[in-house]
């Protein structure tokens, strides 16, 4: 086979690999928003939805991963090639843990059934807003090959870290006090250490952007929390 078709199935396969992870990317973001939306709302039709759903993220992932691998196999990348593939591998992975916490934010909303709100929950779509709008930043960073939007991105987890400790303390109290909430006080610390996780998986995708650019490798956790 000439090398020039070979080259072209080469490149076409980087290009379905770049694309494959930004659409992993678009599905996970809708997976969070709707598990924000049925824990806010306490649509649990939605919930269910976003947990049936997670089977399609976790097949993308896969294929992703078996594409990688066909890629390697079809020709000896070099350099920011072969780079680019490995980290296509790592953030696809760290995508679909992403999509696992979304499933069990839904999990546990079903869990609540038709409870009350927590005076916490406001506090919840904030910190996933953040995550979300982090997890945004870091595809765009991705897709345009940009480190340095990367490497701003872990500065960012502080503002969900502080949303964390401010959830914990208030559900603490309220257990302290109610102890008739500590059931629900309770899914609602899960659910806090699932969006945290969420922002923590972001910052591990922006460390593989900066491999895939660079070539260096660097861990990126400035948190002060």
């Amino acid at each position: 086979m000439p090398e020039r078709v070979i080259r072209g199935r080469f490149t076409h396969a980087l290009d379905e690999l770049n694309q494959g992870v930004l659409t992993l990317g678009s599905m996970v973001d809708k997976a969070i928003a709707k598990a924000m939306q049925a824990l806010h709302e306490r649509d649990l039709d939605l919930a269910r939805e976003v947990i049936e759903n997670d089977q399609a993220i976790n097949r993308r992932r896969f294929d992703l991963e078996n594409l990688a691998l066909d890629v390697l196999a079809m020709q000896q990348p070099m350099a920011k090639d072969l780079r680019f593939i490995m980290a296509t591998q790592i953030i696809a992975i760290e995508l679909e843990r992403m999509g696992d916490y979304a499933r069990g934010i839904a999990e546990v909303t079903v869990r609540m059934g038709y409870g009350p709100p927590s005076q916490s929950v406001g506090d919840l779509v904030r910190m996933a807003e953040l995550a979300r709008a982090m997890l945004s930043d870091a595809l765009d960073a991705f897709a345009q090959r940009d480190a340095k939007l990367a490497r701003a991105l872990p500065a960012r987890d502080d503002a969900v870290d502080a949303l964390n400790d401010r959830i914990y303390q208030t559900q603490v109290d309220l257990m302290i006090h109610d102890p008739a909430m500590v059931n629900c006080a309770t899914w609602l610390l899960w659910i806090t250490h699932n969006i945290e996780r969420l922002a923590d998986r972001v910052t591990n995708i922006a460390e593989r952007v900066v491999f895939m650019v660079t070539g260096e490798l660097v861990e990126m956790d400035v948190s002060t929390f």
